[in-house]
């Protein structure tokens, strides 16, 4: 019994030992990572609520473009934009605000929305559709140089060929017949590889345009 004592004594006296030399380190680092647990949880709930709110003020945005209200529509991205953009409901809203402002006439503010997506957003496609979406508005207010540089980079695979259809529309319009034309072709040939959304109406919708400009 004598002997299981002394054992345990010294193990003890190990223990002291070893907790005085590596026991505040120990402490330390407990600290820190219930910190860091509680830092990360705060993190969570602060993305949770920005996403909530955000995800209700985009619900205003599909119901003005429902409505076809432009102004709402505008106002309700805006606040977005404003207070959280850094969701993805930032990105959609901007896109889809723009429609609504197009289709009102609203060209200005349409492009607005649509600038700052290519500018800020983080998605790349949705960054691309807002680049062929401003090129359209620029070729609608007649702005062809502007036009084509927003088509100039390259797109997501599965929207090159409505690039190089849009390219080819701001090529005609500015007279440059023979670049449209090779526009076009380009287009097709991005379509045949595949990919391309509603690429069959696109298909024939870009064989027309050719077919015009051969004639």
């Amino acid at each position: 019994m004598a002997v299981y004592d002394l054992e345990e004594q010294e193990q003890i006296s190990e223990l002291k030992a070893w907790w005085a030399q590596y026991g505040k380190l120990v402490t330390t680092l407990a600290v820190a990572a219930a910190l860091a647990s509680v830092g990360w949880q705060g993190f969570r709930w602060y993305q949770n609520k920005q996403a909530s709110e955000a995800g209700a003020l985009y619900f205003v945005v599909q119901q003005a473009a429902e409505r076809g209200d432009a102004q709402k529509a505008r106002e309700a991205a805006g606040q977005i934009i404003e207070k959280f953009s850094g969701t993805v409901y930032a990105e959609m809203a901007a896109l889809l605000s723009a429609g609504v402002q197009f289709s009102a006439g609203e060209g200005k503010n349409a492009r607005a929305q649509l600038e700052w997506l290519v500018e800020h957003g983080d998605d790349a496609v949705l960054r691309d559709i807002a680049r062929l979406r401003l090129a359209s508005v620029l070729l609608d207010e007649g702005a062809h140089a502007d036009a084509l540089a927003r088509l100039q980079a390259e797109p997501d695979a599965a929207l090159k060929g409505r690039f190089a259809d849009l390219r080819g529309d701001v090529l005609a319009a500015n007279g440059k017949l023979a670049e449209a034309r090779s526009a076009y072709q380009g287009a097709l040939d991005a379509i045949a590889q595949g990919g391309t959304e509603g690429g069959e109406t696109l298909r024939e919708v870009v064989r027309v345009k050719l077919q015009a400009l051969e004639g």
